[in-house]
Formats: structure tokens, sequence, C-alpha cells
């Protein structure tokens, strides 16, 4: 009974008043990105902007944008829950509300948010709720935050065209990504921070459906 009440509590997000107490203190983490070595807390280069998402376990979701032209630096850490400065072992618990997530500085001048997003949606399954695969919690749900009325329009165009094209390519439910303004995000302690750059054998690549997200013509080259 006591590990289907903790696997109950980790598929379903704490309501007002349950989540854990955190801390006021940001908890330890890396001081530079282990591939840029950019300061993982900032300041970031001027003129840069930010933006978060949650595609499932962040080890490898983190990786897939490193290689993209104009992402300055990234960084994992914990968004969209109630916890101050949760750790990660509390978060996997589901008391805490938090999604693993993946902070993107990059430059507006050479990459665009829309290509961000469709790099989102192409690297998960975005239909799958509190989950990705095999990993099951709320901490592995789709989120998307935005910053501004001019982000969240990109990301609502964007999940109603992904929306058409799976169901054109008869891949069968409905997606599930929550698109938010943006909230606290927490940076995850040092040993989670571009794990697979410091730990290449063990590499896993997030899934996606195999569907492309339709905005090519609206990303500018």
């Amino acid at each position: 009974m006591y590990i289907l009440d903790m696997f109950n509590r980790k598929m379903k997000l704490p309501a007002a008043g349950e989540a854990l107490p955190g801390r006021a203190e940001p908890i330890a983490t890396a001081a530079a990105h282990a591939v840029s070595g950019v300061p993982l807390i900032g300041p970031f280069p001027a003129g840069t902007e930010t933006a978060v998402f949650g595609l499932g376990g962040f080890w490898a979701a983190e990786r897939l944008f490193w290689p993209l032209p104009g992402v300055v630096a990234t960084a994992v850490g914990f968004a969209g829950g109630a916890t101050p400065n949760p750790t990660y072992q509390e978060v996997c618990t589901g008391q805490t509300g938090h999604a693993e997530a993946v902070r993107v500085v990059f430059d507006p001048a050479r990459i665009v948010f829309a290509a961000l997003v469709k790099t989102f949606f192409e690297s998960h399954d975005p239909t799958q709720g509190m989950r990705q695969g095999s990993a099951m919690g709320t901490q592995y749900r789709s989120l998307l935050f935005v910053a501004n009325d001019a982000q969240r329009a990109v990301a609502d165009a964007a999940r109603a065209s992904y929306q058409e094209a799976l169901a054109a390519a008869g891949h069968g439910g409905t997606i599930t990504t929550e698109i938010l303004d943006r909230g606290e995000f927490y940076l995850a302690e040092a040993e989670h921070q571009q794990y697979l750059a410091r730990n290449p054998q063990a590499q896993r690549a997030a899934e996606g459906t195999g569907v492309p997200c339709p905005l090519a013509g609206e990303i500018p080259v």
C-alpha cells in the first residue's frame, strides 16, 4: 500500500497547501556550463534572451539544445511548481509540483524563439500527460513557458499546428503541453548540469514522435 500511495502521489500535482516547504536559499549548483564555459547563474551576454522548456528527463532534454546555432548556454532545473528552491530528490517525490526543465539562453539575432519551440515539440511526445515513455510522474510532464505575448502567440500556434500534424500522421492522442507564463526557474544540483557531456557513456536521447512540427516556413534561415 505504501508503494502504491507513493506512485499515486507522483502522478498527481499537490493541492494548494500540500507542497513541500522547500527553503529560502538556492541550493548549490555548478559555477559554469561544462560545454560553453558560460556562468550558469549569469550575467549572460548582452542581447541574449532565455526560454524554459519541460520535456521529460532533463539530462537528455538539455543535450538537444547544445548544437543549435545561437544557443549560448543551457542549464537544467525545476519549473512550474510551488516549493521554493527544491532539491532533485524532493522533486522526485511529486510533492513540489515542479517539472524537470531546461533553461536555454539564446541570441535572438541568430536563432528565433520559434526554432526552439520546434525543437521542443519534435524532441518528445507531448501527448503522454504525466510521463515520457517509461519515466512516470508529474516531473516529466510537458511544459512550455512564455515570457511575453509574442512568445505565447508562437507557442499557441505551434501547439495547434503540431496537433494537426500528429493527427494527419495517424498519431493518436491529444497534446497535453501546458503553456504557462514564465515563473521561477530553480537550478538543479551541480551533478545534474550537462550530465551527458560529463558522462557520455550514459547518453540517451529523448524520444520524439518522428512527426515534424510545421513551423519551418516561419523560421528565418
